[in-house]
């Protein structure tokens, strides 16, 4: 059967991650579980034995360390985010840069807070008493370049070099000698979810919300994680982030639905329906509003 473009694409995403990433990790107390799961929880491991037989088919066994699996998994998200959001530019139109791990001091919303940096790495004193952790550097960020007036009035002329009316915003690349990237999103990756990972993720998204000047970013999470009521911890209530996005909502409904928990079940509806988590599939078209 055919399929459209953005599943083939779906698919090569969970392909590389099954070539690159994913792997079995053998214990002998434990049983064998796929790296994305806690080997400490039945239901944690056999959700994730589910989804990994589903999108890899036979996985090898191996060990990559934590920090060597978080890079990895967010290095082969953002290479897919970028090429399916390329694909609704007709939806979307804009010149979008793909960024890791980038200090937010660097666009447009955030730019005051260069000088804050400046400051601080400069005066050991003033780091001590105000810290630098609201000078964050999210997994994975979006931005939309300035556009140049010859674009602007592509059509018909809208602005002339001369008009005093849209003189100070940051879209209009003309009303800066050096214009600032835009922020459009940031995307916080996470490879599996624990209490203190969707703390710092809440916290981060916090920074974001507080220290803007302008329109606020889409402030997402991705996550492999299995449980569902570890998911819960970041995906319950709102304000903090848009929604969180898992990287195979899909599988891992099948995988929930054959483990028969009903506790993780009901945990996956009231996400589900509440509108707190969607496959990463949407996440393409939710940065286009």
């Amino acid at each position: 059967m055919k399929s459209g473009k953005l599943d083939s694409l779906r698919k090569r995403y969970h392909q590389r991650l099954c070539e690159e990433l994913i792997r079995i990790r053998q214990d002998k107390k434990k049983g064998d579980y796929p790296n994305f799961a806690d080997g400490d929880s039945a239901i944690n491991s056999k959700i994730a034995w589910g989804i990994a037989n589903k999108i890899c088919g036979r996985v090898p066994y191996g060990r990559i360390s934590g920090q060597t699996a978080g890079k990895l998994f967010q290095a082969i998200t953002k290479d897919y985010i970028a090429s399916a959001f390329s694909l609704i530019s007709h939806i979307r139109p804009g010149k979008w840069q793909y960024w890791v791990e980038t200090d937010i001091a660097k666009f447009e919303q955030y730019r005051d807070l260069a000088e804050v940096v400046s400051e601080l790495r400069n005066n050991e004193k003033l780091a001590a008493v105000f810290g630098q952790d609201y000078i964050v550097k999210p997994d994975i960020l979006i931005s939309r370049q300035p556009i140049p007036d010859v674009e602007i009035n592509r059509d018909q002329k809208l602005l002339l070099k001369d008009d005093s009316v849209a003189s100070k915003t940051p879209l209009r690349a003309a009303n800066y000698s050096k214009p600032w990237p835009i922020l459009h999103a940031s995307i916080s990756c996470k490879w599996t979810l624990r209490s203190d990972r969707a703390q710092n993720i809440r916290t981060e998204a916090m920074n974001l919300i507080r220290n803007r000047k302008g329109h606020l970013p889409h402030v997402v999470a991705v996550t492999a994680e299995p449980l569902l009521t570890r998911i819960a911890s970041l995906a319950l209530g709102t304000g903090d982030l848009d929604c969180v996005y898992h990287f195979a909502l899909d599988e891992l409904t099948d995988s929930v639905e054959e483990s028969g928990d009903e506790s993780q079940m009901d945990m996956l509806h009231t996400l589900v329906d509440g509108r707190r988590l969607r496959d990463i599939s949407d996440l393409i078209f939710d940065l286009a509003v």
